[in-house]
């Protein structure tokens, strides 16, 4: 590339090359905490439409992405360019991205002058997770005639946890892709890297498959408020969508099609393959006890395996019981119980997984599911546990005496369906339920549970979850989710001993003025009189 020919006015450039050092005294504003950091004083640089991002060619969608979020969230039209045959284009503001030899694919380096800005890694993974410490210093200043003015850093950064997970339910409530590809930007924007969908439930079914159209066409009629409204889910086009979106952003996403419980809106579509339920859970259940069952759930698990290429499908497995008393006459269940020599409808259960998750290895899969899986019998390198029950701590001892994989989301304080403040008065009551604040979220300690926990104990993660029984709609979505995505990611990527809860509320009052610049409807945690609470 040559600079002579007025592609840059000026250039933004990235490599992570040098050594950050921790800051003394001055604490760099952005969420999570990095590693090390420490501010060049008396440095500025100015960002504005005259820089330029130059990268080496591995990072040229990295350079793309950069050249988006740039003028989505910043209203900053930048140019981008390989960088080739040396060429640094000095005397130049410039941004690079380039290669290092980083070990953690994750970890990124981040140097700042008054003429350049460095991102370097040695895998895409940390250049995204660069950009976005950049990208949050542009955002949490104000544009002036034009440019960006940013105090200049270097900064040392790796995450303390691979797996830094957020779940959205729509089978409850569905909310659309472009709400979706909202959240996407946002978790990027944390460095948060596993979305977990949860598509299906008993009010709803939110994916095409095309062997079983009904699933979406009657499955997918109603929500949790409005049982009638019309179908509503996305098609094999969306997803696709959805997913790369998800990619370009370090975003791996996991789908859960739940099974056998929670199955109501799948059977409402086919009744052939219910197994009944109970008084208040009519048809809730798949049918263990028929091999056509078994057909029928493979064939979608083989085209949603062709949709999202995580590998990983999320199978749920939970509060089976909740619906399961028809199993006990039903003569296909009762028939498998006498032929298989299973002597409690537990047992079918752990059948029933058994039998499914083998299709699922078939199809080069790994297995994931709620905490209630981890007294199966399955293989533990395919197998991740979501741990949820945190009054059910002997599930998550079984998880690691069994050498499972394990993904922290306890109900307390990782559920964000829960309120966060004594203010709230719609939706889950605080009087009954704890509060789950953003502080406890902060706080939360994964080696705190009462267990053994073994020296190679295999935490993946944590991850929060927000079911959707009582959000309406985006508004109140974000309500929920904001500012406790901040907590959440910080409590996933920086070690414990590196937080500071007095610090990270001062940061975090200065993001309210991002969330109010993009329309972001969040909870004032400060003063909470200042955002009223949207009905649910």
């Amino acid at each position: 590339m040559i600079c002579n020919r007025n592609i840059f006015m000026a250039t933004v450039v990235i490599c992570l090359s040098t050594v950050a050092t921790k800051a003394f005294g001055t604490e760099c504003p952005i969420i999570p905490q990095p590693e090390e950091s420490r501010i060049v004083n008396g440095e500025v640089f100015r960002l504005s439409s005259q820089c330029g991002i130059l990268y080496d060619d591995c990072y040229e969608d990295q350079a793309l992405l950069l050249q988006k979020e740039l003028m989505r969230f910043c209203n900053m039209a930048v140019s981008v360019a390989p960088l080739r045959n040396g060429n640094t284009c000095k005397g130049r503001r410039s941004v690079y991205l380039k290669s290092d030899k980083t070990k953690n694919p994750e970890s990124y380096r981040l140097e700042m002058d008054s003429q350049s800005v460095y991102i370097s890694s040695s895998e895409a993974a940390g250049i995204i997770n660069g950009i976005m410490s950049f990208l949050q210093l542009a955002m949490l200043e104000e544009e002036r005639s034009g440019a960006i003015d940013l105090k200049c850093w270097k900064i040392k950064d790796a995450p303390q946890y691979a797996w830094r997970g957020f779940m959205l339910d729509e089978a409850r409530h569905f909310f659309g892709k472009e709400k979706v590809k909202q959240i996407l930007s946002w978790m990027s924007v944390y460095k948060l890297n596993r979305f977990h969908w949860h598509l299906t439930d008993s009010q709803g079914w939110r994916i095409e498959i095309k062997a079983y159209p009904n699933l979406a066409y009657i499955g997918g009629i109603g929500y949790y408020s409005s049982p009638y409204a019309p179908a509503q889910y996305y098609t094999q086009e969306d997803i696709k969508e959805i997913v790369s979106y998800a990619k370009e952003r370090n975003i791996e996403v996991i789908p859960e099609i739940d099974m056998p419980g929670h199955a109501s809106a799948a059977v409402r579509a086919y009744p052939e393959y219910s197994g009944g339920g109970s008084p208040d859970y009519p048809n809730y259940t798949f049918n263990p006890g028929r091999d056509t069952v078994y057909s029928f759930l493979t064939a979608i698990l083989k085209e949603v395996d062709a949709l999202f290429p995580s590998q990983i499908i999320h199978l749920g497995g939970d509060e089976v019981h909740y619906g399961n008393e028809d199993w006990n006459s039903d003569r296909d269940i009762q028939a498998l119980m006498d032929k298989e020599q299973l002597g409690s409808l537990p047992d079918v259960e752990r059948y029933f997984f058994k039998r499914i998750a083998d299709s699922l290895f078939r199809i080069n899969n790994r297995i994931a599911a709620w905490d209630e899986v981890a007294s199966s019998d399955l293989p533990p390198e395919k197998t991740i546990i979501y741990f949820w029950r945190q009054n059910r701590q002997e599930q998550l001892q079984k998880a690691f005496d069994k050498g499972y994989s394990v993904v922290l989301s306890p109900r307390l304080p990782m559920y964000l369906d829960y309120p966060q403040d004594t203010v709230q008065v719609y939706g889950v009551d605080w009087r009954r339920f704890p509060l789950n604040t953003y502080r406890k979220i902060y706080e939360f300690d994964p080696m705190g549970f009462d267990v053994k926990y073994p020296k190679d104990a295999k935490i993946l993660g944590v991850q929060a979850n927000l079911w959707t029984e009582r959000v309406v709609d985006g508004n109140r979505l974000d309500y929920m989710l904001f500012p406790r995505i901040a907590a959440l990611s910080e409590a996933a990527w920086t070690k414990p001993d590196s937080r500071d809860l007095n610090l990270f509320e001062g940061r975090l009052k200065e993001h309210f003025g991002i969330y109010e610049k993009n329309k972001i409807y969040f909870l004032d945690v400060f003063n909470p009189q200042n955002t009223p609470e949207p009905r649910s």
